[in-house]
């Protein structure tokens, strides 16, 4: 029974460090070699990965608050919202602005978003988003902004989950997002965006709907999308999903604070 129970511990744990290393900069060594075997394991930690990264943000936010005028804390929060995460989702959004928005083929949008090289396309819809979130974040009231931060990554990780229960792997030859796929991930995307939808809730009472209904617009513009031109998902929108949903997050708080202050 112990060894059973140690073998549960153990399998989990590699679960949780597998999708820490993958979705943060947070070094974490233990069994790094053999990540490849728990990354669908792993998806049942997303959640608990942007909650992580939404705490951390929180504190740095309500500290910042104490030093530096809000648009400075702003700065910062977004700063910290791409390099928690090495720029991985950020690179996700430019190489999507790329592929999307170009006017050629299936096979050939997604061979663009493959390119590592970035194009103009890519880089306008990278601080556009840049520039809605700032714009939010400067916005919300001062005794909200650490609120919204805290929620910000979390959806952005609950957004990946979803996009993945939503929509199929587009690439035929694999690809990175394509390790994370499995059968389980409805209901792992269900069981966060409930826990998303009760903690919005508890810390925002009736402005959940407002932050739900931003989410879910975002969300289902940008995905219909993503089927209408290529079929599916790629790790790339993927990550994009996660910067969208952040920028939705932000201006959900900044219009909903504004109404029910």
């Amino acid at each position: 029974m112990r060894d059973n129970k140690a073998i549960w511990f153990k399998e989990h744990l590699a679960g949780f460090l597998a999708a820490l290393r993958f979705l943060t900069v947070i070094p974490a060594q233990w069994n790094v070699d053999r990540d490849s075997e728990f990354f669908r394991k792993s998806l049942s930690f997303f959640p608990a990965i942007g909650l992580l990264i939404g705490t951390a943000g929180y504190l740095l936010t309500t500290v910042a608050l104490w030093l530096f005028p809000q648009p400075v804390v702003a700065c910062l929060v977004i700063c910290y919202l791409a390099f928690i995460s090495g720029c991985l989702h950020i690179d996700g959004l430019s190489d999507s602005g790329d592929g999307l928005l170009s006017s050629r083929s299936r096979d050939r949008s997604m061979e663009i978003m493959k390119d590592s090289r970035v194009g103009a396309m890519g880089v306008i819809v990278t601080v556009l988003v840049i520039l809605a979130k700032f714009s939010a974040l400067i916005s919300i009231d001062s005794a909200h902004l650490a609120t919204a931060v805290f929620f910000m990554p979390f959806a952005g990780r609950v957004a990946i989950l979803c996009a993945m229960a939503a929509l199929p792997y587009a690439r035929t030859e694999g690809g990175i997002g394509a390790l994370f796929y499995s059968d389980s991930v409805k209901k792992i995307a269900l069981f966060a965006l409930l826990l998303l939808t009760g903690l919005l809730f508890a810390f925002s009472g009736g402005r959940m709907f407002v932050v739900l209904f931003m989410l879910f617009l975002v969300f289902y513009l940008f995905n219909s999308w993503c089927k209408a031109k290529i079929g599916g998902a790629t790790g790339d929108t993927l990550g994009a999903n996660c910067e969208l949903a952040e920028m939705a997050v932000a201006l959900a708080f900044s219009v909903s604070f504004s109404f029910f202050s």
